[in-house]
């Protein structure tokens, strides 16, 4: 049954402007940072040495004295005004404080003490912030930098007042004004010769950074801090340093790093027994496991978080983090217990940047619980009252972003329960408001809801029109999606993948009757294209590829390119001819049989499979990919490579075993994979003597078994070709960038251990006495001495395999083809006993060596030659070996 929302955004426009003056609540100052992973700042941002100031910590609310009753008891004695305030504030009565602080700023004003009133009005804007009274807090701060900025001599009054003004700059949204900001209050700090107040506003920096996405700059700040503080004695400065640091790791994916870092926070903190950091440490660690896919110990980490607590901000984030969790975990009763207690506590958070994040977040839990069975109808009005209240404190605090995403969702809720005209106007406005605030993170959201709406309302010529405004906002944003997304709950398989594909499946429908369009083709080959990249950005975590536009005709004229797309009804495949024609096939199979049928071809190419059962499963995908028409088109245009843009779960299955009845498709055809022609280097192999740099693992080392042939192997491949090696304790990244660097080979090729995995954290190569990791082995082959920029045209990695019950676990191969800088890779994608790998080998150097073979040639060479040996006819042990890239 269809629920009709009311129009809340509406009514919240009509009474929320009166709510928010005669019910002020109070809020601890919540770093601006995802909800969950909250830090105050005002520890850092007070404490002026020589004035009197508020309190570093107010961690209770309470409103038991009115305004009226403390200014009858006030006195006309200014000092001891200030320092009722700062009492008042202490206990969470900021209004009252601001009552006195008022009263104290006057008399200074009058008795002509510019600097003490100076000071107090610093104060008045901290107590005008925790009320969420913005513009107040602007007049307040800046009356009092406009009084300091008069008097030279008092630099570090400055500087404190410039902290103060970046903090309230940050919680209105305004990042890049913050940053600006913390810039010059380091260089007054610098100035008054204040090193800890120095590197107080560093890490104030790295926190507007990484809020810009910025996360490179933020880590080298943050690094830069951990060095000036590593000879001092035990601080908070120490504890917020790491604490931020270790956030800025999750964010770039270097998830073991950031735990090791915040558990030092965590240890600092608790030494320290300074509880509102240590809840903030908690918060974050919380956030790295979940980014870890440790459900149960996140969940823990969010638990111990809300019973240390120190203000109702606090408490909140860290149970909206576990609700989350709780919700994708499909645990709905625990989910709707915590609900019912965020509920009762959301009223208590004042206008902020961090309560509208709060209150978006709750909706969007809110609408995910709404979806399970056994759910309540009134979920969604509540979600629709939340966002509305959201929307509205964002435009009073003059923060579109926030109201953008608040407009925006409250119009997915409306797409959710049908109402497409009102989701329509909601959305539209919600993308005025992105656009016109150049938030290009949010824009793409609103085109895709658009294009959704859209097509809803069959209007699919205007949809394509909306869904390739996103696709083109997304190329525009690359890098910056999850920093820019930090806020609210994002995922890329959820808020990113599906513009792609969607996309696809609009632009490969054709009008009833008629064939898809050249135009559409071609259309559609791009967006595949851009997800793959867009893929790649997200598992590296930084937009750290170059893409250029290459056709087929300009790599090899008797290549084809083979585009396969997963979408939830259909396997679409696009063929592209050197021609530069474009054809289309289609498959109508759910996603969830093909990836079954995927699955059990993948899991029968095991040594103990009947090659039949993996026949008939073959023979089914090959029908699919390719099949009797795709084939005569091939056959017609003379084709002898095929070069495959793989999705999904195909990734991980050789195309060497496709099976067309009769033969494999190695039989047939040179084969190659690659993520995509805007990746691909098209120069061929240079012919010049070939050198080739071989490092392995014979031994056992590290829990990982002894490759007893790799010795065999490293023998054979010096038979054939110039090789310097490093065998066992000698291949230890030190002597591997050594030799490396100093010499210029074109091939190096790696007998040993490793994994890929679609986790970037766990995707490595073995090494004696380490795991190079993907970025590792990329700066490693990459550092090479100036005078020898020679590219590296191969690189060999013969024992490795993909990560197992990971069905995109082969993308981590594509993300070492890419990021080591070698033209071509070759892998493999399981693990093969040596012996068959070192008899491949040996054939392929024989056949590399040879003039006028290309890459692809010499691995088809060495393919077939074991497919002939008796002892390993058997597709494990030919099969998994794959060419990555440059195949000429």
């Amino acid at each position: 049954m269809k629920i009709r929302l009311t129009n809340y955004l509406r009514e919240a426009m009509i009474f929320w402007n009166s709510i928010l003056k005669l019910k002020p609540k109070t809020s601890r100052f919540l770093r601006h940072v995802s909800v969950g992973t909250c830090t105050t700042l005002l520890a850092l941002l007070l404490g002026w040495n020589s004035q009197p100031s508020v309190a570093n910590n107010p961690a209770h609310r309470s409103q038991s004295v009115s305004v009226d009753s403390v200014l009858t008891q006030s006195t006309t004695n200014p000092s001891t005004l200030v320092q009722t305030g700062k009492q008042h504030f202490q206990v969470g009565q900021y209004a009252n404080a601001i009552a006195v602080w008022q009263q104290a700023s006057d008399i200074y004003a009058k008795q002509g003490d510019r600097l003490n009133q100076a000071v107090v009005l610093d104060n008045l804007a901290l107590a005008y912030q925790q009320l969420g009274q913005w513009k107040e807090a602007d007049r307040a701060i800046g009356k009092g930098l406009e009084i300091l900025k008069s008097e030279p001599q008092q630099t570090k009054l400055l500087a404190q007042a410039l902290n103060i003004q970046g903090n309230i700059q940050l919680s209105q949204g305004k990042a890049q004004a913050a940053l600006a900001t913390w810039q010059q209050a380091t260089a007054a700090y610098e100035q008054a010769g204040d090193k800890d107040g120095a590197i107080r506003s560093t890490i104030n920096q790295s926190q507007a950074l990484r809020s810009l996405g910025l996360y490179p700059r933020a880590k080298d700040t943050l690094k830069q801090v951990q060095a000036d503080l590593k000879q001092q004695p035990d601080s908070l400065l120490k504890a917020s340093s790491l604490l931020n640091l270790g956030d800025i790791l999750r964010l770039v994916g270097e998830l073991k790093e950031s735990e090791a870092t915040l558990q030092n926070s965590l240890t600092l903190a608790q030494k320290l027994n300074d509880v509102p950091t240590i809840t903030d440490v908690l918060l974050s660690l919380g956030n790295t496991a979940s980014s870890q896919q440790q459900t149960a110990k996140a969940i823990d980490y969010y638990q111990q978080a809300a019973s240390h607590a120190t203000s109702p901000t606090q408490k909140i984030q860290a149970q909206l983090n576990q609700l989350r969790l709780l919700v994708e975990a499909k645990q709905t009763e625990p989910a709707r217990i915590l609900f019912s207690e965020i509920q009762t506590q959301l009223p208590n958070l004042s206008p902020s940047h961090a309560s509208v994040y709060a209150r978006v977040n709750f909706a969007q839990s809110l609408i995910k619980l709404n979806s399970e069975k056994n759910s309540k109808t009134g979920d969604l009005e509540t979600a629709a009252q939340l966002l509305a209240t959201a929307a509205q404190q964002a435009k009073e605090m003059g923060d579109p972003r926030a109201e953008s995403y608040a407009i925006g969702y409250l119009g997915e809720l409306y797409e959710q329960t049908q109402q497409l005209s009102e989701a329509q106007g909601l959305t539209e406005k919600a993308l005025i408001l992105a656009q016109t605030n150049n938030a290009s993170d949010i824009a793409y959201r609103w085109q895709w809801q658009l294009g959704r709406l859209l097509k809803s309302k069959g209007e699919n010529k205007q949809a394509i029109a909306a869904y390739s405004e996103a696709v083109n906002t997304l190329a525009s944003i690359r890098g910056d999606l999850v920093s820019s997304n930090a806020d609210i709950q994002f995922s890329f398989r959820d808020s990113v993948e599906p513009v792609y594909r969607q996309l696809v499946e609009l632009l490969l429908t054709p009008e009833a009757g008629k064939s898809v369009s050249q135009d559409d083709l071609k259309a559609a080959r791009k967006v595949i294209e851009s997800l793959q990249l867009a893929e790649l950005d997200n598992f590296f975590k930084e937009a750290c590829l170059t893409g250029r536009s290459t056709q087929i005709d300009e790599v090899d004229r008797q290549a084809a390119v083979i585009y396969p797309i997963l979408l939830p009804d259909s396997l679409e495949v696009v063929i592209s001819l050197p021609d530069r024609s474009l054809h289309h096939k289609t498959t109508k199979i759910s996603q969830v049989k093909l990836e079954a049928l995927l699955s059990q071809l993948r899991s029968s190419l095991r040594r103990t499979s009947l090659e039949s059962e993996i026949q008939a499963a073959s023979k089914q995908v090959y029908d699919m990919l390719i099949g009797k028409e795709i084939e005569k088109i091939l056959t017609d245009n003379k084709i002898k490579t095929l070069a495959f843009v793989l999705d999904g779960s195909l990734r991980n299955l050789p195309m060497a075993v496709l099976y067309d009845g009769q033969q494999y498709a190695i039989e047939k055809y040179n084969l190659a994979l690659t993520p995509g022609l805007q990746l691909l280097d098209p120069r061929p192999l240079k012919r010049q003597q070939l050198e080739v740099f071989v490092g392995g693992l014979s031994k056992e080392t590290q829990n990982f078994n002894a490759l007893p042939n790799v010795e065999r192997e490293m023998q054979q491949i010096s038979s054939v070709v110039p090789t310097q090696s490093l065998l066992n304790e000698a291949f230890i990244s030190e002597a591997i960038q050594k030799q490396i660097s100093k010499i210029p080979f074109r091939v190096v090729h790696l007998a040993t251990h490793g994994e890929f995995s679609s986790d970037v954290e766990k995707t490595f190569v073995l090494t004696w006495n380490n795991r190079l990791s993907v970025r590792q082995l990329g700066e490693l082959l990459q550092n090479r001495e100036q005078d020898n920029r020679v590219p590296i045209e191969l690189l060999v990695l013969s024992a490795c395999k993909t990560a197992k019950g990971d069905n995109r676990a082969a993308l981590g191969l594509a993300g070492i083809a890419v990021r080591s800088g070698a033209r071509s890779t070759i892998a493999s994608l399981w693990s093969v006993e040596d012996s068959a790998t070192a008899t491949f080998m040996e054939v392929f150097y024989e056949e590399l060596a040879k003039p006028g073979t290309t890459k692809a040639d010499a691995l088809r060479h060495a393919q077939i030659n074991l497919l002939k040996k008796p002892a390993f006819t058997h597709p494990f042990y030919w099969s998994p070996f794959v060419l990555v890239g440059n195949w000429l």
